[in-house]
């Protein structure tokens, strides 16, 4: 078993003189991911590069599988530390390594080299050249194909020499965190978890608000929510749910406004909603899971009229995807069998038959005036009434 692992980034490296506020960020995600799993490791940063010791026992699929879920990670590298880098024990090592990970050697391989210590005495070129002619040596075997080799073998000599041939996809993106705070409007569907999932890619922490309509929802509902959070956060890291009592609002929408308005109108009041949460928890944007024309709340016009109450920026990350294109992603980060579970959502209760789709702000905005004598106090009660739930 692998006793460490060379962690690799791409866009951190080229974050300038700021760089190191990217990394401090990255290997702090990489403990927290870490913390639940079986073992102890020592995590460092060098040069580029992040490292972590195993100091114990530790299950190795487990941390491959929660290093995969941090953003900022572009690869995972198993590999063997050697200590004493002179070139005779260096040989004799990465042969080692070879011998134990490759029992059948009858491939073409090719010499990969990065000399990070300056001062070693071989460079870079010479180590690759040097090294396969050693392994070749030792391997008779084995075949040298630069071009189009079946196994890579990476030597990077720093103070300690890192040996690896396995490099594991990481999920790319930025550190969580590293982009400031927004707030998800989170849905039991499909297309708000992937939403926070993206935005949370960009190095965003994200929070989170879900509007409850009960007993038209019920709690199974609730949960299901709950439950979705809980699977985004394993990328995000910890979650605040802010969970609204949205029904006396919702029924008194229906009681005061036109029926084919009902659905940009409780928008509207979600967004409002939404925005005073963000405000007061110190977050940037909101974001969504809307994508243009999927149904008549996410026209152009639609769309418009929600943004209108909004004085801070919407994000939509998934506004440009096909529904197979978010049910994709949906099931790579293990949503989507929740998603699809039967439970109704706030949006889908009072829905008319024809909603409008090309929605006139100024109607609207004329429509809401029913609602002047009351929603002040309702939307108050509301927000006093959060139930602020901490996923992760």
């Amino acid at each position: 078993m692998f006793k460490a692992f060379l962690i690799k980034y791409a866009e951190i490296g080229i974050k300038g003189k700021n760089r190191y506020l990217f990394e401090n960020a990255l290997r702090d995600q990489i403990k927290y991911a870490l913390k639940d799993i079986d073992g102890e490791f020592y995590v460092s940063k060098e040069q580029g590069r992040i490292y972590i010791e195993a100091l114990s026992e530790y299950d190795y699929e487990e941390t491959v599988e929660a290093l995969q879920r941090v953003f900022g990670i572009a690869a995972i590298c198993p590999v063997v530390i050697i200590e004493d880098t002179a070139w005779d024990n260096l040989v004799k090592e990465v042969g080692n390594f070879v011998e134990n990970q490759y029992p059948d050697r009858n491939f073409t391989f090719k010499v990969e080299a990065k000399r990070g210590d300056k001062q070693y005495p071989i460079k870079s070129p010479d180590i690759c050249i040097d090294m396969g002619a050693a392994l070749l040596d030792r391997f008779p075997e084995m075949k040298v194909d630069v071009r189009e080799p079946k196994v890579r073998i990476n030597v990077e000599v720093r103070h300690k020499a890192y040996v690896y041939s396995m490099i594991i996809p990481g999920p790319g993106g930025m550190p969580v965190g590293t982009n400031g705070k927004a707030m998800l409007l989170l849905s039991g569907g499909i297309d708000s978890p992937v939403a926070g999932y993206m935005i949370s890619k960009r190095g965003v922490k994200i929070d989170a608000v879900y509007f409850h309509a009960p007993p038209y929802t019920s709690e199974r509902a609730k949960q299901k929510v709950v439950d979705l959070a809980k699977l985004v956060s394993r990328y995000s890291g910890p979650i605040n749910l802010h969970v609204v009592n949205f029904t006396d609002i919702q029924l008194y929408i229906y009681e005061k406004c036109p029926h084919d308005e009902l659905t940009i109108i409780m928008r509207r009041y979600m967004m409002r909603i939404a925005q005073t949460i963000a405000t007061n928890t110190n977050c940037l944007g909101l974001i969504t899971g809307e994508s243009i024309g999927q149904v008549a709340s996410q026209t152009m016009q639609s769309l418009a009229a929600t943004d209108a109450v909004c004085e801070i920026p919407v994000y939509r990350p998934v506004i440009g995807f096909d529904k197979q294109d978010i049910v994709d992603i949906a099931e790579k980060i293990n949503t989507y069998e929740t998603s699809i579970l039967p439970f109704e959502d706030c949006c889908t209760i009072f829905v008319a038959k024809h909603p409008v789709t090309k929605p006139n702000i100024g109607i609207i905005q004329r429509s809401e005036r029913n609602l002047e004598e009351k929603i002040d106090e309702l939307v108050k009660t509301a927000l006093d009434t959060i139930e602020t739930i901490e996923v992760k």
